[in-house]
């Protein structure tokens, strides 16, 4: 996976450079060789790099027209170099790529990290809100196969298992209630959660995330909700178990500052009456309606 990410590093690099340079493609086959020798000399993968570059200036028209229709407010020109190219990558993984190799998900979240690493501050939310509406415009392809393959159950004791943790977090205001809940950049609101580091209690591990996650400063486990479990793709290992350990969380902190990350671009609290209409993943709601129970019943 490394590779695959410098590989994008570089092309680009490259592109950004072809593009300032006035966008002559016969220019490209110099920089392009120019980079590899500067940024990744004895790199292996150099067919991948040119796959890109060369599927991004196949498909430019079409990806230009799409950046354009995705971000209106902002005529193509006037993006910022460094997030037109990033863009110009993350499309044409995303639409013309081989999905077998490159998974929707994967595409929208390297495109991402590239945006934070070589734009701007606000590069990778911006990318992340182009590439996600298009995501969603495209009919979010991938998000069956995942109940698909869990169904397969003859090859679950073959997948590797990795363990995450976190939680349902609320906050009381008077007699009313709210949960915490964030964004990705699939358009799903969720649960903040993440995974243990080394030697940390599984309950830790789901307060420490949160906090750092949402932005709070005071949490604690009112009770264990349970574990849900699905098939994710490891962009490292490939297939895997995942299972989630969630807790039940109290803070009585008002206000949420979600940490920046590739995969999430809001937070915000919710009262229980508005959960039903939002978008959310299969396990969300019936993890919010036992929560509430819980609380309830205190």
């Amino acid at each position: 996976m490394a590779n695959r990410h410098l590989a994008r590093s570089v092309a680009m690099q490259s592109l950004f450079e072809w593009d300032f340079r006035g966008e002559n493609n016969s220019t490209i086959a110099k920089i392009l060789d120019n980079n590899l020798k500067e940024f990744a000399p004895g790199f292996d993968d150099r067919k991948f790099v040119e796959e890109l570059v060369e599927g991004v200036l196949k498909n430019r028209d079409k990806i230009d027209s799409i950046i354009e229709k995705a971000a209106p407010e902002w005529p193509l020109a006037q993006v910022a170099m460094v997030d037109r190219n990033v863009l110009r990558i993350g499309l044409y993984e995303l639409l013309f790529g081989s999905r077998k190799e490159v998974p929707p998900k994967v595409a929208i979240n390297e495109a991402i990290e590239l945006a934070k690493t070589f734009g701007s501050e606000s590069s990778g939310r911006f990318v992340n809100g182009v590439l996600g509406t298009v995501y969603r415009e495209i009919g979010e392809p991938g998000k069956e196969e995942t109940s698909k393959k869990k169904n397969a159950v003859e090859n679950l004791d073959k997948l590797p298992i990795e363990i995450k943790t976190g939680g349902v977090v609320f906050r009381r205001d008077g007699k009313r209630l709210f949960f915490a809940l964030v964004h990705d950049v699939f358009g799903y609101w969720t649960l903040s959660k993440g995974s243990p580091i080394e030697n940390e209690e599984i309950k830790d591990a789901a307060i420490r995330k949160v906090k750092e996650e949402l932005g709070i400063l005071n949490a604690k486990i009112i009770d264990k909700l349970g574990i849900t479990e699905y098939i994710a793709k490891d962009p490292e290992r490939g297939q895997v178990r995942r299972q989630v350990s969630y807790f039940l969380i109290e803070t009585d902190s008002t206000e949420l500052n979600l940490e920046a990350s590739g995969g999430l671009d809001d937070a915000k609290w919710f009262a229980p009456g508005d959960v039903q209409d939002l978008k959310t993943y299969p396990d969300i709601k019936p993890l919010l309606s036992k929560s509430l129970d819980i609380i309830k019943n205190e």
